[in-house]
């Protein structure tokens, strides 16, 4: 299902918490099928031992996670981007783990392991991308890894700000979500007119 909910354990549907600040505008599917593309974008870690490529719809890296297990393993907290598994390129593979959060560090039970799977550099831990048993035809790249321009928001939401740590002050007016939102990664493109439009800039 296309209709899933980004983040940690990648649970298709959640209370919405808040109402978002801003409008969104409504789309028509005849509007998302004109001149609707992917585009490729290039990824690596920061000892330069594995690099990535893929394709995506939907490259707005506009929501930020506060759960423990990103704050913990990201230094700050993280921003994903959702990508399509089918054509994903991957060079330096012997030098990528897994780990796997228990869900109690992102709200849920510590005796079940997550069905998220982060993905990082062995050699210099850079994290590179996400990806969920549930979801096997996605992949969800770290924003932070990826070294293709990436479009700038129009708006940004922040989730499971339940776990937020205190130093970390949200902008007044900003979209919060104590847990996950409702609206997917898709959805939210989609409801913006943003889904399959962005091109990378020209040389």
């Amino acid at each position: 299902s296309s209709q899933h909910s980004y983040h940690s354990d990648y649970v298709p549907t959640f209370p919405h918490q808040q109402q978002p600040t801003q409008p969104t505008r409504s789309v028509t599917k005849k509007q998302h099928d004109i001149n609707m593309t992917s585009v490729r974008l290039e990824a690596s870690c920061h000892c330069g031992k594995v690099f990535y490529s893929f394709d995506t719809f939907t490259p707005y890296p506009f929501m930020i996670c506060h759960c423990i297990a990103d704050r913990k393993t990201s230094g700050f907290y993280n921003v994903n981007i959702m990508g399509v598994t089918k054509g994903m390129n991957i060079r330096g593979e012997e030098h990528v783990k897994v780990y796997q959060a228990r869900k109690d560090q992102t709200g849920g039970s510590k005796e079940e392991l997550s069905g998220h799977k982060r993905h990082f550099c062995k050699e210099c831990g850079s994290s590179l991308w996400a990806k969920h048993d549930d979801y096997p035809e996605f992949i969800y790249p770290f924003a932070s890894c990826i070294d293709s321009p990436l479009p700038t928001p129009p708006q940004e939401i922040h989730i499971m700000c339940d776990f937020k740590a205190d130093h970390i002050k949200i902008p007044q007016g900003t979209e919060i979500h104590s847990r996950y939102p409702k609206d997917s990664i898709e959805k939210w493109h989609k409801d913006r007119g943003l889904y399959g439009t962005y091109q990378l800039p020209k040389a």
